[in-house]
């Protein structure tokens, strides 16, 4: 026996092909690892969403669906129920209130209503409880606290040497 049996046998050093196939190999191994950190990584920022037979919030939907939906996230019940208000007011108070006090605003629960004389003015204030129960109820309780008449609006005062003083009001005897 030669000294050359004895020794073990070296593998053969990979060719340029076999190299090839190697990095091939690693780069498969290195993209499937990066794939599943990017998978993992998709689950952690959307819990619960996921593609499938199941409805979610990314399914299509009817267009008065997602109005309503939208309205109830964005918490704009309130507002638009008092707008509603401001639409059918002749419906509320009547046609003859109507005719002479018409809402001008909602705001921290309060509605202000301009009349166009300060005898509607006075007559409304005198309404405005029943007004008050009645907007509660067609709205829901608490939505209407309080309601603020405001009379006749005038020009807006002015201030200056060129002006007269002592004429500032519409002439009626509201304020």
């Amino acid at each position: 026996m030669s000294d050359q049996d004895n020794e073990p046998r070296k593998a053969p050093e990979p060719s340029g092909v076999d190299l090839a196939r190697q990095a091939l190999a690693a780069a498969r191994e290195q993209a499937r690892a990066r794939g599943n950190a990017a998978a993992g990584r998709k689950r952690q920022q959307h819990p619960g969403l996921r593609s499938g037979a199941r409805a979610d919030g990314r399914d299509p939907m009817p267009l008065m669906a997602a109005l309503d939906r939208l309205r109830t996230e964005r918490g704009w019940e309130m507002p638009m129920a008092v707008a509603g208000v401001m639409e059918r007011w002749p419906e509320i108070v009547g046609p003859e209130i109507a005719a002479h006090c018409e809402p001008e605003r909602y705001e921290d629960r309060e509605l202000v209503v301009r009349c166009d004389s300060s005898a509607w003015a006075a007559q409304l204030k005198l309404l405005a409880p029943q007004l008050v129960a009645r907007l509660n109820a067609d709205l829901g309780q608490g939505t209407v606290r309080m309601i603020k008449v405001q009379g006749p609006g005038g020009r807006p005062k002015r201030y200056g040497a060129w002006r007269a003083p002592g004429s500032t009001g519409p002439g009626d005897t509201y304020g």
